[in-house]
């Protein structure tokens, strides 16, 4: 029974520190872009991370419990924000699209786990920090906003390109120094069925060397 406690505890205060760390970066303040004012902010920078290093539940877990509390009112999102009117606005769909994407990179990084090629890391990361987040945030823009879809997409995502680009490279490298010093933080899987079981052998190995 002791082995399980300690294991969700630790699953506890890794989901709540990254659930902090999100909050905490919306600090720096927020800088809006253009006439709809997309804000430019370090939260995504946040989401990457806890995807990538926390895998699909945890990280997933960790972003929606920052969602749930902004939405009831903690002045933890973008610009200072809080509470169910920030659906309202026509940058909600981004902050949606922060739980889909969260989960799309740590199941991506799961069955790239343990080696964490950079370059994989590299593709998995903007298929949901970038792409996922994208596909949220931007159509949401657009049926808001009331503005055609090819609009949105030159408002509410072009400009964020280069900077979304930067934040994956710089969590990219975080995962791999983290993923290479504490192997286990989250659970390397496979793809086809067959190697599930060895997968999953060498975490529950890897996370008892860590102890």
């Amino acid at each position: 029974m002791a082995a399980p406690a300690r294991s969700s505890a630790r699953d506890i205060a890794q989901i709540a520190v990254f659930a902090a760390l999100i909050a905490a970066l919306t600090l720096p303040g927020a800088i809006p872009v253009g006439v709809l004012g997309v804000p430019i902010t370090l939260q995504t920078l946040g989401v990457m991370l806890a995807g990538a290093i926390l895998g699909a539940r945890k990280g997933t877990i960790a972003v929606a419990l920052y969602v749930v509390l902004g939405l009831a009112g903690l002045p933890i999102l973008a610009g200072g924000s809080g509470g169910l009117g920030v659906l309202a606005g026509p940058t909600a769909g981004y902050l949606i699209g922060f739980i889909p994407a969260a989960f799309v990179i740590g199941f991506l990084t799961e069955r790239i786990l343990p080696r964490y090629p950079l370059w994989a890391g590299f593709l998995v990361t903007i298929a949901g920090g970038i792409v996922v987040e994208y596909a949220v945030g931007v159509p949401w823009l657009a049926a808001v906003a009331g503005i055609p879809l090819w609009t949105a997409i030159s408002v509410g995502a072009v400009p964020f390109l280069i900077g979304d680009l930067i934040k994956v490279v710089i969590t990219v490298l975080v995962a791999k120094a983290v993923h290479r010093a504490w192997p286990g933080v989250a659970p390397a899987r496979s793809w086809r069925r067959a190697d599930a079981e060895t997968a999953i052998e060498s975490d529950s190995a890897a996370v008892a060397d860590a102890r």
